[in-house]
Order: structure tokens, then C-alpha cells, then sequence
């Protein structure tokens, strides 16, 4: 090697070191609820001292809509709604400047119970081997370069579903797995958990024994099967992620037809909940050819409606709909309930742990910093983020957070 050629290559190092210091990299948050759809960052350095007021970096115009936003690297995705069309758009993390665009028309009518959240959409896209994901609240399902905006496919399902969204809308978040990208397409009594070749959108597995409920799927392995785990419109459902085969399910149905929340797992237990139906822990068996599932524990105590709880060790973390909104903390190993927050909390909240630290986002635009303790809830610091509502779920991007409110994206800094 040159001395030239030496030195040239110790710059981009350094360069590339340098920018990485900026802007506090860690992981990639490339889909719904981060690495692992379960809410948790790998690494967190919390600041010396919480400031008093959140700085803001970046904030920028982007539509409406639900859906949260991504990150790859040194971009930010995301699906939004602009009067009545959806646009995908990608931002430089570090400016907030826009590097592309895309938009289609997606007319759409609310259901008048749910006016108040918009046209969306809700779901949040994945980024996976330089693609972009995304569904629509219609529907329609895109795939993209992620690197330029250029389609690569697009689906939309009115030929094989009588309706192609639920009642509320599309809300469940795909998943790319060993190269499938996966969706519950389609609505109430007329959807199916479907496989996409993920490069090409050719179909590859279909699913239809149920309608899409609004919850987003997780993977996991039992029996030594992977299968995908979600709740469907009517059940809780194990499905075999090689060819769609159904493996086992649960009957669950909430009020309103409204099952929402993403399951958690904890080791080898799966925890669930709904509106008005508390918090449940199975085991999922495989005893000869036969599929089986048992309840480890149910605590009726709290329940979850729209929110998606935490585990962090042996504690898992949520906000019930009971009092108007309250957190609380069990003991995942018994279902024990070791403490509640008063109560008017909000409708929603979506969490992060971060090492020992809950980030606690309130649709009221408060973002809650507290200790991930079993004692109670320790509130360490608490931030108004926004002028608006943020139903969307942050992003924790090293010492900087994303917070999407009902129109604007913005980074702020936690230092």
C-alpha cells in the first residue's frame, strides 16, 4: 500500500467515525418496534445530566398518517398521507433533507367511529436488503429501491378480497423474513396472512383462514418450527413461515372487532392481550404431530387496547385502557401485578427500553423517561415533543429521538 493510497483510506475512516459520533449511531430501527419488533434498543448511553427542554435538530413537513418512521444507516423512511394521495419519502438523517419521493393516489373514506385518526396510514414500512415496504391504508401494498424511490412493484388486492382493509383501516406492519415479505392483506371475513417473494412480489404462500385484525406479527420458534406469530380478526394464530401452514390458534375476539396489539415474547412464553380481555401468557407445544398451546398465567387485572408492551428482564411493561390510561409493570414469570400508575395516562403510548430506562410516548405528545424498575414508576424527566398528537412510535437514534406528530417529523436531541 502507498503512503497515499494509506492515508487516503485512514480519512474516509475518520470521516466516516466522525459522522457516526454526530449523530450517536447505534442500531438500524428498519421496521415496526425496531430490530426485533419488540420495542428494545441494544445500546443506550443515557446523557450525564436530562436536560430541561428537548432541543430541536430537525422538523420538517411530511403529511399525516400513523405510521412510524424507519432508519437505515443515515436515512429516514417513511409513509405518509398529502391531501388525498400516500407518499413514501426518505430523509437524510443528520439534515432532515428530503432525498426522494414517491406518491400515488389512494382515495379513501373513514369509518365515521375513527375520523378523529385520520386517513392514514398506520402501518409502519420495512427496510430490508435495500428495499422499502410499505401498506397503505387501502391496501396497497409497494415495494421500493430504497436507495433511489424507484417502484420496483406494487399489489393491491381488490381482485381477491370482496374488501381490501379492515373497518378502522390498514394498520398491521409487514415483516421480511428469509426472503419473503409478509402482510395480512385484505378485511373483516375476506383477508389472507400472505408471503411475497420479496424481491420480485411474486406469491409465494397464502394463508386465508382469517380476516387482518390491526396487530403486526412477530416471528418466533417453537417445536423447532419458525413460524409468525399475530392476531388475526378472530384469533391468535401460529403460522409456518416456509409455506403458510397453519400450526395452531386461540379464538380471541375483542368488542368492536379491534384486535391490536402486538404479541411479546419472554424466552419461550408468548404474552398477548386485548380490550377487556386482560394479559395472557402461553407456552406453545409440539407433542408428536400435534400442535398445542398452554396457558402459563392471566392476569385480568390490565388490559391492553391500542398499546404494545415491553419486557425488560423479568418484567414486562404496558399501559392498560383501565383508569383512562395507566401503566403498569408484572412479574413475567407469574402474571403478578407489581404496579399501577394512577391513571390518565392517555389512550396510547408507545415504549422503548433502553438498557435500564423506559421511554414512554403519550398520544398527548408527552414523552415520559423513567427507570425500568418493579417497585413503581419512576419518572425521571418528562417532555412535551410536540404540538400535536404523536401516535407514531419514536425512534431512538443514539442520543436522538424521531418523534412523528400528526403532520411534521422531527429529531430531537436527549442531550
Amino acid at each position: 500500500m502507498t503512503h497515499t493510497v494509506f492515508w487516503k483510506s485512514a480519512l474516509r475512516g475518520c470521516i466516516a467515525i466522525a459522522l457516526a459520533s454526530q449523530v450517536g449511531f447505534t442500531q438500524d430501527w428498519a421496521q415496526w418496534r425496531g430490530p426485533n419488533r419488540d420495542g428494545v434498543v441494544a445500546s443506550f448511553t443515557a446523557p450525564k445530566a436530562w436536560p430541561d427542554k428537548l432541543k430541536t435538530i430537525w422538523k420538517v413537513s411530511v403529511g399525516i398518517g400513523h405510521s412510524s418512521p424507519v432508519v437505515v444507516g443515515r436515512r429516514v423512511y417513511l409513509h405518509s398521507r398529502q391531501d388525498e394521495t400516500e407518499v413514501a419519502s426518505c430523509f437524510d438523517l443528520e439534515t432532515g433533507k428530503q432525498l426522494w419521493r414517491d406518491s400515488y393516489p389512494t382515495p379513501y373514506a373513514m369509518n365515521p367511529a375513527a375520523v378523529s385518526h385520520g386517513k392514514g396510514p398506520k402501518s409502519t414500512p420495512v427496510v430490508d436488503n435495500n428495499r422499502l415496504y410499505t401498506l397503505g391504508i387501502s391496501g396497497i401494498l409497494s415495494c421500493y429501491d430504497a436507495a433511489t424511490g424507484k417502484l420496483r412493484w406494487r399489489r393491491e388486492f381488490s381482485k381477491t378480497s370482496k374488501v381490501t382493509s379492515p373497518l378502522y383501516g390498514t394498520a398491521m406492519s409487514p415483516i421480511v423474513d428469509r426472503g419473503l415479505l409478509i402482510a395480512h392483506v385484505g378485511g373483516d371475513d375476506s383477508g389472507a396472512l400472505t408471503a411475497f417473494d420479496a424481491d420480485t412480489g411474486e406469491l409465494r404462500w397464502s394463508w386465508s383462514g382469517d380476516g387482518p385484525g390491526y396487530a403486526s406479527p412477530i416471528t418466533a420458534e417453537f417445536g423447532g418450527v419458525r413460524q409468525i406469530v399475530t392476531q388475526t380478526q378472530k384469533y391468535i394464530v401460529g403460522v409456518n413461515v416456509a409455506n403458510g401452514q397453519l400450526l395452531w390458534q386461540i379464538p380471541f375476539e375483542t368488542e368492536y372487532v379491534q384486535n391490536i396489539v402486538t404479541p411479546v415474547l419472554y424466552k419461550q412464553t408468548l404474552i398477548f392481550s386485548g380490550l377487556d380481555k386482560g394479559t395472557i401468557a402461553i407456552r406453545i407445544l409440539k407433542r408428536g404431530a400435534k400442535w398445542e398451546t398452554e396457558q402459563v398465567w392471566h392476569n385480568p387485572d390490565v388490559s391492553m387496547y391500542m398499546s404494545s408492551p415491553v419486557v425488560s428482564g423479568d418484567y414486562l411493561f404496558g399501559l392498560s385502557h383501565k383508569r383512562k390510561g395507566q401503566f403498569f409493570c408484572l412479574d413475567v414469570r407469574t402474571g403478578q401485578t407489581l404496579w399501577t400508575s394512577n391513571g390518565r395516562e392517555g389512550d396510547n403510548a408507545a415504549m422503548v427500553v433502553a438498557g435500564q430506562l423506559l421511554f414512554l410516548l403519550t398520544d398527548a405528545a408527552e414523552l415520559l423517561v423513567a427507570r425500568s424498575g418493579p417497585k413503581q414508576l419512576e419518572v425521571l424527566k418528562k417532555y412535551t415533543v410536540a404540538e400535536s398528537p404523536t401516535w407514531a412510535h419514536p425512534v431512538l437514534v443514539g442520543n436522538r429521538i424521531l418523534i412523528k406528530d400528526a403532520s411534521t417529523l422531527a429529531l430531537l436531541s436527549l442531550e
